[in-house]
């Protein structure tokens, strides 16, 4: 992914310079330029028309019971306080049939991270009342793709409001409207928040309990609206859903003087190498009795061997090599190469590099073949190969069952969002710390975070590390608790993982509302 990444930005790059040259090869015409003072002119908008809803009723089986739902796709106008359109946010609701009461009935609002992802992922894999058809590992299955009931659906507990913020999806900037309003850490915030208080306002939700849901970045923006719709709107929401987290970017992030990562990532280098069958037989018996050996050690005997630095000892220096070969998989000379820091894309080439293989980062259970089995990091995410039937299906689903018609493209994952603005520059970027707030404030908040054993992107043992540090005291602390999935980063895709999801969310949901 890194790689693909610098080698979209080169692209794009490149293809920038060359726009903005003197000398552009497709026209040899002269440009005039423009009289001064004179603006471009700002297409008109039919907002009425970009207002229209389309709603649809369905009906799917659970447990051998009629679900009864309504749906609803189509945009939220987003204005500011002088009426004027800023931009068009795209959503998919679901409301169960029936007589429901509107001040017990919850609703969520779930969205995916990035940034730039659209909801489409935690829609049709996890929480919707479809899902795409994938085999019982979670691994691709030959076209066509296809989507299915989702028997695990949250629908059954909760109505869900799925959110693609600005420029993901369908969702956009109003004309003439600059889109850098909306890419960045605070903008960001504000638009989701913004479209909160308002699909609340006006589907009359106002008592209801409020639930978000939010995946990888997704955890980071909910964190944020956690605080931000507490403080701008006193809107106090019941409880956070935070699938694959990433708060504290410090414990994730791996740069030259940064040792944390290396810690905390080391225990998911233990699953994946245990899920590979490249660790000795006795770690390989039980993975979560390993993994409890890998955390401690990490956080006792690793964490201060990395932090004595260059004045290790030979013997302490050989000690660490030789548990970390035992945790890792790797030879005793590539950790002695790394100076005892595994960088994560150096681990997911090195773990297969004899069978000429890399890991997924996503999801360290994917693996494909390598053109460059001699290089540092991998051409492609062995574990994206999901992006396929996802985003065949969005496509299809929304048009041919809810009756949306949109000819603009819809955007799945797109870098459209960057350069994203993070805020307050020289300094990592620490949301568990709103999030600590917003409990504080509201004692009543109470947060699931729902881990993967083999999401390299956002390890599980970095956020236990991150939960373990938010500051909180002991009456509010256990306001907070973790599940844990033997998948990836989208642990819903692994069809015993997804139903594990279903269950401890709805047993979340009924212990959060009583």
């Amino acid at each position: 992914m890194k790689s693909k990444l610098f080698t979209v930005l080169i692209v794009v790059t490149i293809f920038c310079l060359v726009l903005n040259s003197p000398v552009l090869a497709e026209s040899s015409k002269e440009v005039k330029p423009e009289k001064p003072g004179k603006k471009p002119v700002t297409p008109a908008v039919d907002e009425a028309k970009l207002a229209k809803l389309s709603v649809t009723n369905h009906s799917i089986v659970i447990d051998k019971k009629p679900l009864n739902y309504k749906a609803t796709a189509g945009y939220m106008l987003m204005k500011d306080d002088s009426g004027k359109l800023q931009a068009t946010i795209f959503f998919i609701a679901y409301s169960k049939e029936g007589k429901n009461d509107l001040q017990k009935r919850p609703i969520t609002f779930a969205f995916n991270g990035g940034p730039g992802a659209a909801a489409c992922w935690i829609h049709m894999g996890g929480l919707g009342p479809k899902r795409v058809r994938l085999s019982e590992e979670g691994f691709v299955l030959p076209q066509p793709y296809e989507y299915v009931d989702n028997e695990y659906t949250w629908l059954t507990f909760t109505d869900l409001v799925f959110i693609d913020p600005v420029s993901t999806g369908y969702s956009r900037p109003a004309p003439g409207v600059e889109k850098k309003k909306f890419h960045g850490l605070e903008e960001d915030i504000k638009s989701v928040g913004d479209f909160i208080r308002l699909y609340v306002t006006k589907n009359n939700r106002w008592l209801s309990p409020k639930f978000i849901c939010g995946e990888s970045y997704g955890t980071t923006r909910a964190a944020g609206l956690s605080s931000y719709l507490q403080d701008t709107y006193g809107m106090y929401l019941q409880g956070l859903v935070l699938v694959s987290t990433v708060l504290h970017y410090q414990n994730s992030r791996f740069f030259p003087g940064n040792d944390m990562p290396c810690v905390l990532f080391l225990p998911t280098y233990t699953a994946t190498a245990w899920y590979h069958k490249k660790l000795p037989a006795k770690y390989q018996e039980d993975l979560e009795s390993t993994l409890k050996e890998v955390e401690q050690w990490a956080l006792t005997d690793y964490l201060v061997a990395l932090a004595k630095g260059d004045k290790l000892t030979e013997q302490e220096r050989n000690t660490v090599i030789d548990k970390l070969a035992q945790y890792t998989g790797l030879s005793r000379k590539y950790i002695d190469n790394t100076n005892l820091r595994i960088e994560i894309f150096r681990f997911i080439r090195e773990l297969l590099r004899d069978e000429k293989q890399v890991v997924g980062r996503l999801d360290s259970r994917f693996k494909h073949e390598s053109l460059d089995a001699a290089g540092e990091f991998f051409e492609e995410d062995p574990s994206f190969v999901i992006a396929g039937p996802f985003v065949a299906v969005i496509n299809h689903y929304i048009r041919s069952e809810l009756k949306y018609v949109n000819d603009i493209p819809y955007w799945p994952l797109t870098f459209q969002v960057h350069p994203w603005n993070w805020g307050r520059g020289n300094r990592y970027v620490n949301a568990a710390e709103r999030l600590r707030k917003a409990i504080e404030n509201n004692k009543y908040l109470k947060v699931m975070i729902a881990n993967g054993y083999y999401d390299l992107a956002t390890p599980y043992f970095a956020a236990l590390y991150t939960v373990n540090h938010i500051g909180l005291p002991e009456s509010l602390a256990k306001n907070i608790v973790m599940k844990y999935y033997e998948a990836g980063h989208m642990m819903y895709i692994h069809n015993p993982s997804i139903k594990k999801l279903r269950d401890d969310a709805r047993e979340f949901y009924r212990n959060t509302i009583k």
